[in-house]
């Protein structure tokens, strides 16, 4: 029954987009109808294979790179003032400065390989994984913390066995945000110069009028994204099994 509610959804955005296609004034051109797209999702399905797999592989090294920086960052921050000072600013200019701003850079000095995109999923993803993290193992309920002084815990094994457990729920909060948005990373870096991958497949459809195999190719995207998501949250679920969802959703 969990299934239902998306797939009820889902029909009815089919449906309004089918209304909005055959029945308004937007020429096919601007809005395929989605019998058109379903056309060349099938005919192009090679090469949009072949384009996914590369976005997906950017996507899951950016999201992979990106954690353990951010991880290793927000332990940082958290455990050296030396390096909240110097870290700090980096977070906060890393939020200043536009994504797109930064992706024609990282084209020019990595080149129209994987590693330019692999970077900019990394800058997307990097603020959260590391904010999230940060705040976690900052509110550590001091009870806990006290406990193990008394038991005369040493610093690395208060870290290991009380702040971590009770930092990974917000950790997790970060990662699932993360995971979300990772492909926007991607995708720009695409944009901005690539030689495959679902953005490269768009701009060109774009540039010759094929706006059915352009929405097709963003069709792949959301359903890439949605899948990630839904696979990265319940892992978590399973591994978190101890800090259970009391809201009842």
């Amino acid at each position: 029954m969990r299934g239902a509610r998306p797939a009820t959804t889902f029909l009815v955005f089919l449906a309004l987009w089918w209304l909005a296609a055959r029945y308004s004034s937007v020429p096919p051109f601007m809005l395929p109808p989605p019998g058109d797209v379903a056309v060349a999702l099938w005919t192009q399905r090679g090469l949009l294979l072949a384009n996914t797999l590369v976005t997906l592989a950017e996507i899951l090294l950016g999201l992979l790179c990106g954690t353990l920086l951010g991880g290793i960052a927000a332990l940082g921050i958290v455990f050296s003032p030396v390096l909240q000072r110097w870290l700090m600013p980096v977070l906060v200019v890393s939020q200043a400065i536009p994504v797109f701003a930064l992706a024609p850079l990282m084209v020019l000095w990595f080149g129209f390989g994987m590693v330019a995109k692999i970077i900019m999923a990394m800058l997307v993803i990097f603020f959260p994984v590391t904010a999230n993290f940060a705040d976690g193992l900052r509110r550590t309920p001091p009870g806990w913390l006290d406990l193990a002084r008394t038991m005369n815990a040493s610093p690395y094994a208060m870290l290991r066995h009380i702040r971590l457990p009770a930092a990974l729920p917000a950790f997790a909060s970060g990662l699932r945000v993360a995971t979300a948005i990772a492909p926007i990373g991607a995708i720009i870096g695409e944009w901005a110069g690539a030689s495959s991958g679902l953005g490269y497949i768009m701009l060109n459809a774009n540039a010759r009028i094929q706006t059915a195999l352009m929405f097709a190719a963003l069709f792949i995207l959301a359903a890439l994204t949605v899948a990630l998501y839904v696979l990265v949250d319940r892992l978590l679920r399973r591994l978190l099994y101890w800090a259970p969802d009391t809201t009842g959703g």
